[in-house]
């Protein structure tokens, strides 16, 4: 069964969004469903992820007080100033 689900974000956003999408040949929505049936799985075990991607887990040691989400948003916010 498929529901409608509005969003609510920023136009600079969805106009980025909708160019990947067409770049790959695919809509929006299959585009976010995909990604939401990604992060949605409670097993997410080595054996799904890329040869290349799972030899990288572990390489990189950060301190225990990280926050990457902290972190993540500081590059984000910095990468798309003036945009």
């Amino acid at each position: 069964m498929t529901t409608k689900l509005t969003l609510t974000l920023e136009e600079k956003v969805i106009n980025s969004a909708k160019k990947y999408a067409s770049r790959r040949g695919k809509s929006l929505s299959k585009i976010v469903e995909g990604y939401l049936k990604t992060i949605s799985q409670n097993d997410v075990s080595e054996k799904k992820l890329l040869p290349k991607v799972a030899r990288l887990k572990g390489v990189i040691q950060l301190p225990e007080e990280f926050d990457y989400k902290k972190e993540l948003g500081k590059a984000l916010a910095e990468k798309y100033k003036g945009s």
